[in-house]
C-alpha cells in the first residue's frame, strides 16, 4: 500500500515545501501555505515500464494554414482575441469582482448562440436562475445559450461528450471547480491545476473553444497557481475603475494573436457597449485651461489612443514628499523626476507629487514621459499648457527627448479629434511623420527646452522673475536654494 505523503503548498504561487511554515519562500506572502495529500499520485517503481512510440520529425518548410475562427459578434472583444476565437483554444479570463466579465461572456455567447453555433454556459458560483435574470437585463433572454450549474468536472466532461461538440463553452469560474483525481477541496490549488488540465485535454482532443473565468488577488494579479496561465493558449485581463464606466480587455498572453491591442467598452444599464474612438470617450470629460493637464497622443496595440493626463505638484508639510501615480508606473515617475531636478533644476523635493491618467486607462510605453513631464512643470509653474497640442517622446537619463514608434499614426488621430499643435522628438520631425495635415509641430530636443518653453509661459502669467533665456534653466525653478 502507497505511503499517504502530505506537502505543504502555497495557495498563491503553488510552491511546495515537505514542512510548515509562516512566509513562502517563492512568493513572499504570509500564511498561505495549506496542507495536501499527494498520495494519489503513483510511485516510480510501480509506474509502467513501456518504451515510448516513434513519431514522425517534419522541416520548417511546407504549407501552413491559418487557424480557423469563430467571430464572436463584438469588435472590440474579437480585436483582442486576434480575430475570433481558435478551435481547440483555452482562455483564461481575469478581472476584479462585479467588473462585468459575466456581463462580457454572457452578450458574447448569446450573439454567438443566435448566429447559429452551439454554446455551453455552466456557473459554479450562480444558480441557473441568476444567469437568466443577467440574460432578461441585458435583453438576451431569448439567445438559444445552454447553461448548467455545474461544479464536477467528470460530470461537465460527460455531459458535453454527448451530441455535437460545442463551439464555445465558458466555466465560470475555474476556482469553483473539482475533480475526483485529487484528495482536495474546491479552490485549492491542486484542484485548480488538475480541473484545468482536464478541460484542456477535453478541448484539444474535440476542438471546441473553452473560456476560463479566473479570480484575481488585491494586486490584480490572477488567483491560483501560475501554472495555469502557462497552460492555456491566452490570458485576458478586465480591466476598469468601479467609480468609471469604461472597461479595458487587455491580452496579457495570446499564442494566437497580439498582446499589445486593447479593447475597450463602457458599462451601461443595457451591459456593455463597445467603443470604437476610444479617444473622444477618454477626452470628453476634459478641463480646459486647466493647468497641470496635458493630452498624451499613445499606441495601444495597432490603435492610436488620446488621453488625458493630470498632474499636480503642491508644496508638502511633511518630511519625505509624496507621490502617488495611478494608471501609470511608479518607477517610470520616479526617473521623469529625477531627470527635471537633475538636468532641468526643477526642485521637487520639498512638494508632494500625484499624477493621473483619466478615465481609467494604464499607459504602459514610455513614449508618454514628455506629456507627463509637461504636465508636472505646467502645475509647479501654474501655466496653462495649449489646449490643442498633443505630446508624445520617451525621455532618457540624460534629459534628451528619444523618438518613438507609429508617429505618423499619432498625428493623424490628433489631427482626427481637432487637435492643431504637436509637441514629439526633434528626430521625429522628418519624413517619418507623415499624416500631419493641418499641425503644427514643435520639435523638441531635450528636457530642458520643453520646461524653458512651459516656465516662460508661466512668468507671462504674473510671474515677477525674469523670463527664461533659451534652453537654460529659470531661476525661478530652484526653490530649494533659500
Amino acid at each position: 500500500m502507497a505511503k499517504n505523503t502530505l506537502s505543504f503548498v502555497c495557495q498563491n504561487c503553488g510552491a511546495a515545501y515537505n514542512r510548515w511554515q509562516g512566509k513562502c519562500e517563492s512568493c513572499g506572502e504570509w500564511n498561505t501555505l495549506a496542507e495536501e495529500d499527494t498520495s494519489g499520485s503513483v510511485p516510480v517503481s510501480i509506474r509502467s515500464k513501456r518504451k515510448g512510440r516513434t513519431f514522425a520529425l517534419e522541416s520548417l518548410s511546407g504549407k501552413t494554414q491559418d487557424a480557423p475562427r469563430l467571430s464572436s459578434g463584438m469588435t472590440e472583444l474579437d480585436r483582442v482575441t486576434g480575430g475570433g476565437f481558435v478551435r481547440g483554444s483555452v482562455l483564461l479570463v481575469g478581472g476584479d469582482p462585479g467588473i462585468g466579465k459575466s456581463t462580457l461572456l454572457t452578450q458574447a455567447t448569446s450573439l454567438m448562440a443566435r448566429a447559429g453555433h452551439r454554446i455551453v454556459y455552466i456557473s459554479g458560483e450562480e444558480a441557473i436562475a441568476q444567469v437568466r435574470l443577467r440574460a432578461e437585463r441585458l435583453g438576451l433572454s431569448d439567445a438559444p445559450v445552454q447553461l448548467a450549474a455545474e461544479t464536477s468536472v467528470e460530470d461537465i466532461v460527460s455531459t458535453l461528450s454527448e451530441g455535437a461538440v460545442p463551439r464555445l463553452i465558458v466555466i465560470d469560474s475555474i476556482q469553483t471547480m473539482w475533480t475526483d483525481t485529487v484528495e482536495s477541496a474546491p479552490g485549492t490549488v491542486t484542484q485548480v491545476r488538475a480541473s484545468a488540465q482536464a478541460l484542456i485535454r477535453f478541448a484539444k482532443k474535440t476542438g471546441a473553444a473553452i473560456i476560463l473565468v479566473g479570480h484575481v488577488t488585491k494586486d490584480g494579479q490572477i488567483a491560483g497557481p501560475r501554472v495555469v496561465e502557462h497552460m492555456v493558449d491566452a490570458v485576458m485581463s478586465f480591466e476598469g475603475e468601479g467609480s468609471q464606466q469604461f472597461r479595458i480587455l487587455r491580452a496579457v498572453k495570446n499564442r494566437f494573436g497580439p498582446t499589445d491591442e486593447i479593447g475597450v467598452f463602457e458599462m451601461t444599464g443595457l451591459g456593455l457597449r463597445e467603443v470604437t474612438n476610444p479617444s473622444e470617450l477618454f477626452l470628453s470629460e476634459r478641463d480646459l485651461g486647466t493647468p497641470g493637464t496635458a493630452v498624451f497622443a499613445g499606441i495601444e496595440g495597432t490603435r492610436p489612443v488620446l488621453v488625458e493626463l493630470q498632474a499636480l505638484v503642491a508644496p508638502t508639510s511633511l518630511g519625505t514628499p509624496r507621490r502617488a501615480v495611478v494608471g501609470w508606473d511608479q518607477s517610470r515617475l520616479s526617473m521623469v523626476l529625477a531627470v527635471l531636478e537633475a538636468h532641468c533644476g526643477v526642485k521637487l523635493s520639498g512638494h508632494d507629487v500625484y499624477l493621473n491618467v483619466a478615465g481609467g486607462l494604464r499607459i504602459h510605453e514610455p513614449a508618454a514621459d514628455m506629456a507627463a513631464a509637461a504636465a508636472l512643470v505646467s502645475s509647479l509653474v501654474n501655466a496653462q499648457l495649449p489646449t490643442d497640442a498633443v505630446y508624445f517622446g520617451e525621455i532618457s537619463l540624460s534629459g534628451v527627448i528619444r523618438p518613438v514608434a507609429q508617429t505618423p499614426a499619432r498625428l493623424k488621430e490628433a489631427v482626427k479629434l481637432g487637435f492643431k499643435r504637436a509637441v514629439l522628438p526633434e528626430s521625429a520631425r522628418g519624413g517619418d511623420a507623415g499624416g500631419d495635415a493641418g499641425l503644427t509641430l514643435n520639435a523638441v530636443n531635450s528636457l530642458t527646452t520643453l520646461v524653458a518653453e512651459i516656465a516662460a509661459r508661466g512668468s507671462r502669467r504674473g510671474d515677477s522673475s525674469a523670463p527664461a533665456e533659451k534652453n537654460a534653466t529659470p531661476a525661478r525653478f530652484r526653490r530649494g536654494e533659500g
